[in-house]
């Protein structure tokens, strides 16, 4: 049914944060338009998962992951089911976070007269409702049929229920399943009442969170480089379930946009470039983990990997063409007349085949997931203790020269410094050539304080962080009090107002997504002040003196929490203090001041209860290291109490001078205010002031009387 349009309601589309637009293209009955009209919208649906179901079935035979075991046999029903449930599982993940994506980033938001915020599309919040649901009930079947796998046991069998129960409750994989049917149901009730462009974007998030628990099982959980395989298949989830979710979602909502649809499909065909670059980088690197001699690849788990490329390489040659020739069709000379058949059908035609090539890609993708990678019987030496807890070996002993040549590079923090620092140069480039100055000096600190994540995340810190308190008490206080103030005075978002083009079709593109969260109600919570001094200084109380940092020293995904929770604190402290960038009112300059030493005063008290104390903090942790060198574990502990303490008075006396500054020059701008003002009218407040002044005196002097 088509989505009446809004010049049809006496609406209007407009930018999120209220700059110049110019209105949504004009939606028409789309059904004369449509060269796909007979195939409609649920046997599209239906053929695709028909082939990702056939896709694995066929896979997974020819490889013989489904043949009966030996001992242990779930029976032909769990081992046929397991795989098909799974590729359904995440076909509809992927429809899920693309229908969301869409409906944040590339379908035309509206107004209406009273409302707060711009409302998102609401087809897609459906299909988004359908696709959380059927994702929902899939994960709940492979739970079921994973653990009947995983135990050997037929669904029938007595106890089956009950330890079922224990398999989701003890067993990481079983918590894994879940987490994921309890986010899918979450979003699936959520995208049922959501309206706004807003929701769409924060069910998104919530929506990519569901995936996690699928990149730290499996083969990539046991890998060798278990980080960077983890790593490496959650950003291929993430970009696999924006590409495939996001074109099956613009294929399945086609009959509502009408005129929309090129508007729509050149804003998806910019996230599919995205995709399609993040799907092969991180799909290189999680082979590269697995696949240790060309050899690898004529086993049943390599042939798959090279169908899986093959499909890969068609996909990108279809988006080349879809640039190069179907959009521009589309688009046509002008969107305002109607779509006609002639114009839109390369382009469906190309994007169902397209469709059905990612079909076949998560089939071939869920016969991976139960093919074992190919193992070899080498001689290997005995993991050390160190790397049979940390999954890295034990660095030597820290010496000066340590400090610069050990490294441990994390995938994660290596993409993210990476990708800031080429966009901020891109900015910068940008703006060059438009004729506008941008400053060099922001550029260094910007590029300086990258530079101080990168190495904190990937250097010596990150190595000697995992077995010496010292040293991770050294990393943690430069992310948070050396990385952020250079970061802040970089003034990210200052640079991408200035450089990113609004978008003036109705859609919402980077400018338009930062600048409403810079001025959403959850940044103006964020940066209160209050807040942000608990935030730096009161959750070093509720991170070290709970089970938190020890989850965050054994486990994958706490350890990059960790690290993002050190520099958004930081940051925000920094941006609250001596913050340029626009956002939410700051406080006055004494209350900073006062906020700045409060916290630090708290930030010494936290040390010296380091100093002071005598319980080792995750001693189950740093004492199963088998470390033969350097302090005992309290020792270290009470040196890196030392750290927290002295080592913020650098940065400290940075602020404070940082804040003086920017003091004096708010004073400076205030008194150039007032003068040219002063020019304007005469000094009219001088005089006002003056007399309100004799006004006064005559009131109490009796003589006046």
């Amino acid at each position: 049914m088509a989505t009446p349009s809004p010049s049809d309601r006496g609406e209007h589309s407009v930018s999120p944060v209220g700059s110049p637009t110019e209105s949504a293209p004009t939606r028409r009955h789309p059904r004369a338009a449509d060269p796909l009209r007979r195939l409609g919208g649920v046997p599209v649906a239906v053929v695709t998962a028909v082939l990702a179901v056939a896709t694995v079935l066929v896979a997974t035979a020819l490889t013989g992951a489904v043949v009966a075991p030996a001992l242990l046999d779930p029976g032909a029903l769990v081992r046929w089911s397991l795989p098909a449930v799974g590729a359904l599982a995440d076909l509809s993940a992927a429809l899920t976070v693309g229908a969301l994506l869409l409906a944040t980033v590339a379908l035309p938001v509206t107004t209406v007269p009273g409302a707060v915020r711009p409302l998102a599309e609401p087809s897609a919040l459906r299909l988004a409702c359908a696709a959380a649901t059927a994702w929902a009930v899939t994960t709940v079947l492979r739970a079921v049929l994973g653990y009947a796998d995983l135990a050997g046991r037929s669904l029938g069998d007595p106890v089956f229920g009950t330890e079922l129960g224990s398999f989701l409750r003890d067993l990481d994989l079983g918590r894994g399943f879940l987490v994921t049917a309890t986010v899918a149901v979450a979003v699936s009730l959520l995208a049922a009442g959501a309206r706004t462009a807003r929701a769409a974007g924060l069910l998104t998030v919530l929506a990519l969170v569901g995936l996690i628990p699928a990149a730290l099982t499996g083969h990539a959980a046991s890998s060798g480089g278990h980080e960077t395989a983890v790593t490496s298949l959650g950003l291929h989830l993430l970009g696999v379930s924006g590409w495939v979710g996001g074109l099956l979602a613009l294929v399945l909502l086609r009959r509502g946009l009408g005129a929309a649809l090129p508007v729509v499909a050149r804003r998806y065909s910019g996230v599919a470039g995205w995709a399609f670059l993040l799907v092969a980088t991180s799909g290189v690197i999680n082979v590269a983990s697995r696949l240790e001699i060309p050899a690898d690849l004529a086993t049943p788990y390599g042939l798959l990997v090279v169908a899986k490329a093959a499909a890969l390489v068609l996909l990108g040659l279809a988006g080349w063409w879809h640039r190069r020739r179907t959009l521009p069709e589309l688009a046509g000379p002008s969107t305002s007349p109607p779509i006609t058949p002639a114009r839109s059908r390369p382009f469906l035609r190309l994007a169902l085949v397209e469709i059905w090539i990612m079909a076949v890609a998560t089939g071939l993708a869920a016969a991976l997931a139960r093919t074992p990678p190919p193992t070899r019987q080498l001689d290997r030496v005995a993991p050390s203790p160190a790397e049979v807890v940390t999954g890295h070996p034990l660095p030597p002993r820290p010496e000066p020269m340590r400090m610069i040549d050990v490294w441990q590079p994390d995938l994660l923090w290596v993409l993210v410094t990476a990708v800031l620092a080429v966009l901020y140069l891109a900015g910068v480039v940008r703006l060059a050539r438009r004729g506008d100055r941008w400053p060099l000096p922001r550029t260094l600190v910007w590029l300086a304080g990258l530079a101080v994540v990168g190495y904190v995340t990937c250097g010596a810190p990150a190595a000697y962080g995992r077995v010496l308190f010292s040293a991770h008490m050294v990393a943690h206080m430069t992310l948070t009090m050396v990385a952020p103030p250079l970061l802040v005075l970089g003034a990210p978002v200052t640079l991408a107002s200035r450089a990113l083009r609004p978008r003036r079709d109705g859609t919402r593109g980077p400018r338009e997504l930062l600048l409403a969260a810079v001025g959403s109600p959850t940044t103006r919570v964020l940066t209160h002040p209050v807040l942000v001094a608990v935030l730096f200084a009161g959750s070093l109380v509720l991170f070290y003196y709970s089970g938190l940092f020890e989850l965050a020293l054994t486990t994958h995904v706490g350890h990059e929490l960790m690290y993002a929770h050190f520099l958004l604190a930081g940051y925000l402290f920094a941006w609250v203090l001596i913050g340029i960038d626009p956002g939410p009112r700051r406080p006055a300059y004494p209350l900073r001041v006062m906020l700045l030493f409060a916290t630090m005063a708290f930030h010494a008290f936290f040390g010296v209860s380091l100093v002071s104390g005598t319980e080792v903090l995750a001693a189950d942790h740093f004492g199963a290291l088998g470390r033969d060198w350097g302090r005992d574990l309290l020792a270290d502990q009470r040196y890196g109490g030392g750290i927290a303490w002295g080592l913020g008075e650098v940065p400290t006396l940075f602020l404070v001078v940082a804040i003086v500054v920017l003091w004096a020059r708010s004073d400076e701008r205030e008194a150039r205010r007032r003068d040219r003002a002063a020019d304007r009218d005469g000094d009219a407040e001088l005089e006002a002031y003056n007399a309100r002044l004799a006004a006064l005196a005559r009131r109490h002097d009796p003589r006046a009387r």
